[in-house]
């Protein structure tokens, strides 16, 4: 199977799908620019030593900031390790992350599908993906986050694969992406402009420092 990531892991990931939870993909930016600008390389131990103040004005709500030291702390003391996560029951992971203080479905799910590329992770609560399984399989009514778990049972291993699938069916049907796969495709996007804006600032600095030599 293809690997489904297309996050970095770890607390860079789960931190950068947190500093975006309810907020727009340009103010999300912005504030992750501010976030990786201020601590570079990230790091759960400078988060958690960081002062709230010093937070605060990067842009970040106090209970973000709440959620992010909480994460670091767990992180610190070894009583979280995201790097496992991968290799869990896809429910037993889910269920790790979602006893994080702020830590909800959506980031849970976000986070096992697109910086884990977990295989069997199933966003049941996605309304992209209730839309496409009750047009997919003519069900009368949108299936609630409950209906969604026994109908996703025959796809076990591979329940994350089948979510990216429902993701392309709702995209072809509606016109449109849905919120978590609109999100990542997003912020590829976004990493993509930024890599390629970089490497023509290296070319443009490398002229310049070329035509400074010149006699």
């Amino acid at each position: 199977m293809p690997s489904l990531r297309r996050r970095e892991p770890g607390f860079v990931g789960l931190a950068h799908i947190v500093c975006g939870q309810q907020l727009s993909t340009a103010s999300a930016a912005a504030i992750w620019g501010r976030v990786t600008a201020a601590f570079d390389p990230l790091h759960h131990e400078a988060v958690r030593r960081a002062r709230t103040d010093r937070l605060g004005r990067l842009g970040l709500s106090a209970a973000k900031i709440k959620t992010l030291k909480n994460i670091a702390r767990e992180l610190a003391a070894e009583r979280l390790n995201l790097d496992v996560l991968a290799e869990e029951d896809a429910d037993a992971a889910h269920h790790t992350l979602t006893a994080l203080p702020g830590i909800g479905p959506w980031t849970a799910d976000v986070y096992l599908l697109f910086c884990l590329g977990h295989g069997d992770a199933w966003p049941a609560g996605d309304l992209a993906v209730q839309e496409a399984v009750k047009i997919g399989l003519g069900l009368k009514t949108r299936p609630t986050e409950r209906q969604m778990a026994p109908i996703a049972e025959p796809w076990r291993p591979l329940r994350g694969a089948a979510a990216h699938l429902w993701w392309s069916y709702y995209r072809a049907v509606k016109k449109r992406e849905g919120v978590i796969a609109g999100e990542a495709k997003a912020n590829n996007l976004s990493n993509n402009v930024a890599v390629a804006k970089s490497s023509h600032l290296k070319q443009r600095s490398r002229r310049e420092s070329s035509r400074d030599r010149e006699p």
